[in-house]
């Protein structure tokens, strides 16, 4: 009979044996006098926090490779126990997002020359939140203020906060880091100085006596910045030495492969969401920036991140529906209206391009797996229009919640649902919609291709008008 090994360390079954007595009795069972052996998952336990020392993690940090000056002493000491001890959940949280951000890091610094290690100061700013907002009105990765970020060309409209976009904002943290650690000569005081400003950092050398490192002037320093450095090098070793502390992710995230698309003109995000059967969340999330699912004129060149199966699909078709995605004022309105604080009490205004509160009213209960963008897909509606008839204020929902959803008579969901057995002497038809194009009503339709639209309608040019109705089968 062969024997199969499994790899599991001595230490993490005896582990599991004392917690579990009948664990080493299920790795076999006996069937008449044969041995089967089963197979074996391994089963972490990811609660469990093994004991350190001083003296361990001393040694551990001798061992690091890394450009920026780093001695452990008793305040890093414990920031490294906050870190990987008392709050946990918040070293697992910045785990999880680091991998959608360092590279973008990494390249950054590496152009500028920096430390690759300075890519950890925007988990102490930020959690690596690109949305973060600190009470005093710092936005972004990085945390600028508005009259620092405008030094940078980091600037801020109701529509598009650039602080919060990830590739300027990190530009801008290099390009600030940089001039400071040219002025001070050092990077641990270069971070201080990003905390606290220059001039404080200034204030500290000259009440040491004149001295030049962080811990020379630690005492004179605010008392935020006394803890800012040592949370930064804390976390330069926890991330690094994760494992050792038993950080494993239980559901490991993987980044969003994007690619910038431009379209040069004003753009309804949610419209391009629905044309191209793109979650709008995910839009939202690799863009940042842009507040209100919309992009203004100020902003018509800018790159827009779409996930690559979309913007390879786009950028093959753009021509085909420019003007369906073009966003218009009475959208404008809608969109700024529906992302207004709550107790703003927003006039809610629904766009006359699709469906709204007129039409005929669904209950849809939301099942395992929904989110808001593909009921809205499935339904020929917004995102945004879901949320106002159902007085939502995020895009959060729960297995068995009611959502209603109504559905204009002239829509094209409805028009194939009243018309699904149609034949010759019973013909279904489509009103155009404004920003229709032939190409687009085909896609919609999923099977009617232009030329047989332009036949049925005995159309000799693609020119449509919205209002127009066609037959469509």
């Amino acid at each position: 009979m062969k024997k199969k090994i499994c790899t599991i360390t001595f230490a993490f079954v005896l582990m599991f044996w004392i917690n579990n007595s009948v664990y080493g009795q299920e790795l076999f069972h006996i069937n008449n006098s044969s041995i089967e052996e089963e197979t074996i998952i391994p089963s972490y336990q990811f609660e469990y926090i093994p004991d350190f020392t001083y003296d361990q993690v001393e040694k551990r940090i001798r061992a690091m490779k890394t450009d920026m000056p780093f001695e452990l002493n008793e305040r890093i000491f414990s920031f490294i126990n906050y870190f990987v001890v008392r709050n946990r959940e918040y070293t697992k949280m910045v785990l999880k997002r680091k991998e959608f951000y360092f590279p973008l890091f990494e390249e950054t610094l590496a152009e500028h020359g920096m430390p690759d290690d300075i890519k950890y100061l925007s988990i102490i700013e930020s959690g690596l939140n690109p949305k973060a907002k600190s009470r005093v009105g710092a936005m972004g990765l990085w945390q600028f203020m508005p009259a620092t970020g405008r030094m940078y060309n980091l600037h801020v409209n109701r529509d598009i906060d650039d602080r919060m976009d990830p590739e300027m904002s990190t530009e801008a943290a290099a390009k600030y880091l940089k001039s400071l650690y040219r002025m001070f000569g050092d990077w641990e005081l270069a971070l201080a100085a990003y905390n606290c400003g220059p001039g404080n950092v200034r204030k500290a050398i000259n009440r040491s006596g004149g001295k030049k490192t962080f811990w020379g002037i630690y005492n004179h320093l605010p008392k935020e910045t006394r803890s800012y450095v040592p949370q930064f090098q804390a976390m330069m070793y926890v991330v690094r030495y994760a494992e050792e502390h038993n950080f494993f992710l239980e559901e490991p995230t993987y980044p969003i492969a994007y690619e910038k698309v431009r379209f040069n003109q004003e753009l309804d995000l949610e419209q391009l969401a629905y044309i191209s059967g793109t979650c709008i969340e995910d839009i939202e999330f690799l863009n940042p920036s842009i507040q209100n699912r919309l992009i203004p004129s100020s902003h018509q060149h800018i790159a827009l991140r779409l996930p690559k199966s979309t913007a390879e699909w786009i950028t093959q078709n753009q021509e085909n529906y420019a003007s369906a995605v073009k966003l218009t004022s009475e959208r404008t309105v809608a969109l700024r209206s529906a992302s207004a604080p709550v107790n703003s009490s927003p006039v809610r205004t629904v766009s006359n391009n699709s469906p709204g509160p007129s039409g005929d009213r669904i209950a849809y209960k939301v099942k395992p797996g929904d989110v808001l963008g593909k009921i809205a897909q499935q339904h020929g509606a917004t995102v945004t229009q879901i949320k106002n008839w159902n007085n939502l204020s995020s895009n959060t929902i729960k297995v068995g919640q009611t959502l209603y959803i109504y559905r204009n008579n002239s829509s094209l969901q409805t028009t194939l649902a009243d018309n699904s057995s149609s034949d010759a002497s019973n013909p279904r038809y489509y009103t155009v919609q404004p920003g229709d194009s032939l190409w687009l009503i085909s896609k919609k339709l999923n099977g009617v291709t232009v030329d047989q639209i332009k036949r049925l309608n005995n159309l000799n040019t693609d020119q449509i008008k919205p209002g127009q109705r066609l037959i469509i089968g």
